[in-house]
């Protein structure tokens, strides 16, 4: 089968058609996902629940600045550049605007409260990463560059033709300012658009490179052998600040080649030698079978028997902004 998004050469983890997690893959067959429906254990969200506030950031901080729109969107301030990662502001993760899953929490940051966009930063082209509708009214008003792994730009400008899109493998690296440059870090996961496409375009975490020190973003993943995590810290050194995914991991036996859970984000912090950690994948859209306050309450959990503070790796709720001296 032709892969409609990219063409290029065999690789450790491209066979010509699939990118795939250095020879392994993710992949379920519709028996497991059938399974995992079956089983009927997916604890019921509320339809609503009351939220902090809104965010309105400044139009520009030195400092490093992070605020939460919700799920896997995140706005990161830092040496005057205003980065998007993964922003979602549609009301549902779907390719369908009345079916699909539905937000429950309001975006964290009003769209028009945004401050004019640098850069957009896409880890994989899933619908709740990927917004097409969000990165059209990006275009429309701030025509930001985006940064996101081979085979998405395909993607993105099927819809958004005029939208400047870099793609790069991992381990490639993008300068977004005189200040800030961005490296596209393995992860553990996989891609897909439709029923035909799976692994046909590449996904990533990031590398964030600052004056405010390294910024860590996983990206979707689960946790494997831990490898990739290390590789953060042995080739940039231990991250001022890790963002890390907390929800979206249960059950287990389906969810753990793709999602980590709690105690497994804990373990990438240890492992990249982070500073602070932020937690995000949580609370918005029901994706998978836990409650929608049970990562928090793991992630609690987990910390505390690693013994460490709570205080340095924290579930981010929309609306909160956190800064990093």
């Amino acid at each position: 089968m032709k892969n409609p998004y990219y063409t290029g050469p065999v690789s450790d983890h491209f066979d010509g058609t699939r990118f795939s997690n250095y020879g392994l893959t993710s992949d379920k067959p519709f028996s497991a996902i059938w399974k995992w429906k079956r089983q009927g254990t997916r604890v019921p969200w509320p339809a609503t629940r009351a939220t902090l506030p809104t965010d309105t950031p400044p139009e520009r901080s030195e400092g490093l600045r992070v605020a939460f729109v919700g799920h896997a969107s995140i706005l990161l301030q830092a040496a005057g550049l205003n980065i998007l990662f993964d922003p979602l502001w549609s009301d549902r993760a779907s390719p369908f605007r009345r079916f699909g899953p539905l937000r429950i929490d309001p975006p964290g940051i009003r769209f028009d409260d945004l401050p004019p966009i640098d850069a957009v930063l896409v880890s994989h082209n899933h619908y709740d990463h990927m917004d097409l509708a969000t990165l059209a009214r990006l275009e429309a008003r701030d025509a930001p560059r985006v940064v996101t792994p081979l085979g998405n730009d395909a993607v993105i400008h099927a819809r958004v033709p005029e939208m400047r899109v870099d793609t790069g493998d991992w381990g490639d690296r993008f300068v977004l300012s005189e200040r800030v440059s961005v490296t596209l870090h393995p992860a553990s996961h996989w891609s897909a658009r439709g029923i035909r496409d799976r692994r046909m375009a590449l996904w990533s975490g990031f590398v964030l490179e600052t004056p405010a020190g390294t910024v860590y973003h996983s990206g979707d993943t689960g946790y494997g052998d831990g490898a990739i995590f290390r590789r953060v810290r042995e080739d940039f050194g231990a991250p001022r600040l890790a963002l890390l995914p907390i929800g979206a991991y249960e059950p287990r036996w389906f969810m753990r080649d793709q999602h980590v859970s709690p105690d497994e984000s804990v373990r990438i912090f240890q492992d990249t030698g982070a500073r602070d950690a932020l937690g995000f994948h949580w609370g918005t859209f029901h994706l998978a079978d836990e409650g929608i306050d049970q990562p928090a309450e793991a992630l609690a959990a987990a910390l505390d028997a690693a013994h460490v503070p709570r205080e340095r790796f924290r579930p981010m709720h929309p609306g909160e902004a956190f800064a990093f001296p």
